[in-house]
């Protein structure tokens, strides 16, 4: 056998051990994992080790992450605790509706006269003790205005906080499978690191034998170089990946963990009728756009209120006497009951504030009227949503199976153009070509898989149901 074919029979094998990885890496995952130790614990292809062992990466499934992220992101926090807020609010304005009672008790010492009564003719002895309850209740048209508004605007929060959960879960989805495509690249970077460094390899010992020219080594390094490049910045890739990951998840900055959920797992896209129904209904962003609405519209009522009167009842039980007892002794023998009741009715007539009630309606009006133009585009919005997002979706799943065939042909066109090389009939050109192109088909393929999870997540946004395998 000459030189040449020695050589055929070794790349051969050894683009046959190649070959394997990379169509795996293309999307043809094995039913099951191989049962070796792990090289590389970034890989996907990582099995995983025993719980038991201390010091072993936590594993974490989507939905953990979605926990971890509403339990410690600080901007979701934030939504919710303004609800709570706004609900507590709501709280505090219906509790101003009912009877408030209270229970003063207090001394009047007042200066008398020469005559022996007081100076003061609001005070009845020189010295008063004071001791009473006190219910006291308004009746206002304004207060049940604002009871009504606030819990408009409890509702309006609360559909907010929904809101920023459900964009929350975009984030989380996004950073989770972007660690996994990144792990995916980085196999995918060292896999064609390996192939540009045994194809420099070939051409240095073809060239050795006079079978090569010079310049296919110079092309070859110079592509094994490339590679080598690219290997480091997939790995600056994936560790950047899973910081932005660790930082959304853990209070205490924990990196140590890896992806249960798989990239490439079958999730198929929900029917359009299907989507478009959930969509519609009980959507937070209409919701939080009606209840702003209904709180303008009793923000008005409220204002009007200034023109109407307003009732105060009280009624008091207790005692106003000269001794802080329940009877008090009177001359010529005996006693009175000191404690007794009391009751007053009184209406009030706004008569003359200089405008400022008419400015109040008016900037009231202007609140509503802006609120009705906001619920109009939301509604627009919402209907643009619904057709953009699923279409969306729809064309990064058509486009996937497309990717995946691409990475599949590419690597499959390495391999056949590299043993056109080994026999003479490619050029160095055409393997370069060969390389780049299974490099760039494989990582197309990584972000169309991803583009497709962030699609079904936005679709979440609108539905509130989140796609899972």
């Amino acid at each position: 056998m000459s030189r040449r074919t020695h050589i055929a029979i070794a790349l051969t094998l050894a683009v046959a051990v190649f070959w394997t990885p990379a169509v795996l890496c293309a999307g043809q995952q094995p039913e099951s994992p191989a049962p070796q130790a792990p090289a590389n614990p970034q890989t996907s292809q990582v099995p995983q080790k025993p719980a038991s062992v201390p010091g072993a990466p936590q594993r974490i499934t989507l939905q953990d992450a979605i926990a971890l992220a509403r339990k410690n992101d600080p901007t979701y926090h934030s939504s919710v605790t303004e609800a709570g807020i706004a609900r507590e609010d709501r709280s505090q304005m219906r509790n101003a509706l009912l009877p408030t009672v209270d229970f003063t008790t207090s001394d009047l010492y007042t200066q008398q006269n020469s005559k022996g009564t007081v100076k003061f003719i609001a005070n009845n002895l020189p010295h008063e003790y004071v001791s009473q309850g006190n219910i006291h209740e308004q009746l206002d048209v304004s207060a049940f205005a604002a009871y009504r508004r606030s819990a408009a605007l409890a509702a309006a929060a609360k559909a907010r906080a929904e809101v920023a959960a459900r964009g929350l879960v975009v984030t989380v989805v996004h950073d989770y499978f972007a660690v996994g495509a990144a792990e995916q690249k980085l196999a995918s970077a060292r896999r064609t690191a390996d192939e540009g460094e045994k194809f420099l390899k070939l051409t240095q010992d073809l060239e050795k034998g006079g079978e090569a020219a010079h310049s296919d080594v110079i092309k070859a390094d110079l592509q094994a170089q490339d590679r080598r490049r690219q290997l480091q910045e997939a790995q600056l890739a994936l560790l950047n990946a899973r910081l932005d990951l660790a930082v959304l998840l853990f209070p205490d900055f924990n990196d140590n963990f890896e992806l249960a959920d798989d990239l490439h797992a079958n999730v198929p896209l929900p029917p359009r009728d299907e989507f478009e129904a959930q969509a519609a209904h009980e959507n937070p962003d209409i919701r939080a756009a009606l209840s702003a609405v209904q709180a303008a519209a009793q923000g008005v009522t409220s204002a009007r209120a200034g023109y109407l009167p307003s009732i105060g009842l009280d009624y008091w039980y207790g005692i106003d006497a000269g001794r802080y007892a329940t009877y008090s002794p009177v001359e010529g023998g005996g006693r009175i009951q000191n404690l007794g009741t009391a009751a007053m009715a009184s209406l009030t007539l706004p008569l003359w504030n200089w405008g400022t009630t008419q400015s109040r309606v008016r900037q009231a009006e202007l609140r509503r009227d802006q609120a009705k133009l906001e619920l109009s585009l939301t509604q627009r919005k919402l209907l643009a949503d619904m057709r953009s997002l699923y279409s969306e979706a729809e064309t990064a799943l058509n486009e996937l199976a497309g990717l995946q065939r691409s990475s599949e042909l590419a690597a499959d066109s390495l391999r056949l153009t590299t043993l056109r090389y080994t026999n003479g009939e490619a050029t160095v050109l055409e393997v370069v070509d060969a390389q780049s192109t299974f490099a760039l088909a494989n990582a197309a393929y990584q972000d169309g898989a991803l583009r497709y999870r962030v699609a079904l997540a936005n679709l979440q946004t609108l539905t509130g149901v989140m796609t899972t395998p």
